[in-house]
């Protein structure tokens, strides 16, 4: 018998990983099968700061915050596989592998990150994931990365 799927909500999040407005970039993580894979839920909204720069007039979400966002479900994955809320867990990128950017993700997307896990295990603190964030069923981005998952020293 398989255990269920798990979810993180936004409190939950915010339990697992430090990042705050305006760089927390997931809203929910639906769908966790241990430290496996996830996935990511991201309502884009025109209130977001880094459209009033990218661009006036025509707002687009720009492709590294499509990948960090891809990186904090990640995060949230592994930190509810293992328990980790409220552990202050920092997560590092180390590499970012094979980036492709396919489609604009635009305010009012809801951008779905669907991440898995490449490499990594309980008690390791390098991992390597592989995700697809995806619009309405459109692939905007894909990349692997490596993220050091780190607990902070008191």
């Amino acid at each position: 018998m398989t255990e269920p799927l798990k979810s993180a909500d936004i409190h939950l999040i915010q339990r697992l990983i430090p990042h705050r407005y305006p760089f927390l970039l997931v809203d929910k993580v639906l769908d966790i099968d241990g430290y496996q894979s996830a996935r990511g839920i991201k309502n884009v909204t025109m209130n977001e700061p880094h459209f009033q720069g990218h661009f006036p007039g025509h707002p687009i979400m720009p492709g590294v915050t499509i990948i960090e966002a891809m990186a904090q479900t990640a995060a949230v994955m592994v930190g509810t596989a293992l328990g980790m809320e409220d552990r202050g867990m920092l997560v590092y990128f180390m590499t970012i592998e094979n980036a492709k950017f396919r489609r604009m993700v635009l305010p009012g997307d809801v951008l779905e990150m669907k991440l898995r896990t490449l490499r990594g295990k309980p008690g390791g603190k390098v991992w390597k994931f592989a995700g697809v964030a995806e619009v309405a069923g459109e692939m905007a981005a894909e990349a692997e990365f490596t993220a050091m998952m780190d607990l902070q020293k008191d």
